[in-house]
């Protein structure tokens, strides 16, 4: 396996390619007592559309990646979650709109668990009757989250900022969706997407880089195989499709989110951008930012308030939210401080302060290894390299900042979502 060193950050990450189109990265950790791997697909909620083996294009129910995440665990020999929880590790997985990752950690049997991870995870076994009883499961999550207020205000939002893409479309799908699925829809979406080249092996802690690739070797398929090509639709505008959506749901106090529409990243660009929206989003929103202790001191926040940066293959987008009993009072605020922002600059002081801040928060995180494992993967899938993140920090500038505020934290990129008490 090749070293990637990494001296500004004394980091040593081994990574090879292997011959079906697999990339491996191993973060080897001796001195810590758990192991840690990640197995991902380039594969989430967004990627309804597809092309098949025949040329042709498939059309496939929202909440098919999900679905398929939650079968993946069910073998001929019974249940991979199950077998694994007995030899003491503790294994899960998770669907995002552009990612399905399976993943365990423990502190013994690593080897033996690494491949039960990855022959479930590369071997697919379903039934027609298997697939009906995970659809009266699934049913249940989904009611749960759409009686979720937390759940609603976000995904309101989603549908208000983009007229057609598809990170509006729910990652489990809806009731009625997820009806369609039968057992022929799982097993076309494995083969199109559950490829060794449209995937990547992650591990960290005390393992051996040479073995974990030994294993994948050993596992999986030997034939080189991509993925297939997704259809995400249309370009969006960058203008949100609707400036404000409301629903009544038994809450005491509104909730609310407020998006800022950006524009996806240059290609190789994507973390560079990562963190300037993120310092953006503390430049803003943050305790440390002078609009938050406004809008504390006037009582049109408290402490749930909190922001975030997000992207997705098409779509970049910032999101301020929380309880409020004046959610619009509350937007036009921030519109009217990052238009100050834009004209007169930011403070030096609280920029510099902010952005060493958000660094040493970054390298701290590298104490985790799940953590290390998931931007690894992330990273990969966006072309980029993770560790590269002291260079990109080095080449923001407050200019560069205040050129994003002029672009993206205006009145026609934003858009508020409210979730209001019932009458």
């Amino acid at each position: 396996m090749d070293k990637l060193n990494y001296t500004a950050l004394r980091e040593t990450i081994h990574h090879c390619v292997l011959p079906n189109g697999l990339n491996i990265y191993v973060d080897t950790r001796p001195e810590y007592g758990k192991q840690f791997a990640f197995f991902a697909t380039r594969y989430g909620g967004m990627d309804l559309r597809f092309r098949g083996e025949d040329g042709e294009w498939v059309d496939t129910p929202q909440g098919v990646a999900h679905f398929l995440e939650h079968k993946m665990f069910d073998t001929k020999d019974g249940n991979a979650l199950q077998r694994m929880a007995a030899q003491g590790v503790d294994p899960n997985a998770y669907t995002t709109p552009s990612m399905t990752g399976y993943f365990f950690d423990g502190v013994q049997g690593f080897e033996d668990n690494l491949r039960t991870l990855l022959s479930f995870v590369s071997q697919p076994w379903f039934t027609q009757e298997s697939v009906e009883k995970e659809q009266g499961i699934i049913g249940q999550e989904i009611r749960m989250c759409e009686d979720d207020p937390n759940h609603e205000v976000y995904y309101q939002l989603m549908e208000a900022m983009y007229a057609s893409h598809p990170v509006r479309i729910r990652v489990a799908g809806t009731v009625e969706s997820i009806a369609d699925i039968t057992a022929d829809t799982l097993y076309q979406c494995h083969r199109a997407f559950y490829r060794p080249g449209n995937m990547v092996l992650c591990a960290a802690g005390s393992v051996d880089p040479k073995r974990v690739a030994e294993i994948a070797r050993e596992v999986l398929e030997k034939e080189p195989s991509g993925a297939a090509i997704t259809d995400h639709g249309r370009a969006e505008p960058p203008e949100t499709a609707q400036k404000y959506v409301e629903r009544a749901m038994p809450v005491s106090i509104p909730l609310f989110e407020i998006g800022f529409k950006g524009g996806p990243a240059p290609k190789g660009q994507g973390l560079r951008q990562r963190l300037l929206a993120e310092l953006i989003c503390d430049v803003l929103f943050s305790a440390s930012a002078p609009l938050y202790s406004r809008l504390y001191e006037e009582g049109l926040i408290n402490g749930s308030f909190d922001s975030s940066y997000d992207s997705l293959p098409g779509c970049a987008y910032l999101v301020a939210g929380g309880e409020s009993r004046d959610p619009k009072r509350v937007l036009d605020e921030m519109l009217k401080e990052a238009a100050r922002l834009a004209r007169e600059g930011i403070d030096p002081a609280l920029w510099e302060r902010l952005k060493k801040a958000a660094y040493g928060s970054m390298v701290r995180q590298l104490n985790s290894l799940d953590g290390t494992c998931f931007e690894l993967a992330q990273a990969h899938f966006d072309g980029e390299d993770y560790f590269s993140f002291p260079q990109c920090f080095q080449s923001i500038e407050r200019s560069d900042a205040e050129a994003l505020l002029r672009s993206w934290c205006v009145e026609g990129r934003a858009a508020l979502s409210v979730v209001a008490p019932s009458a």
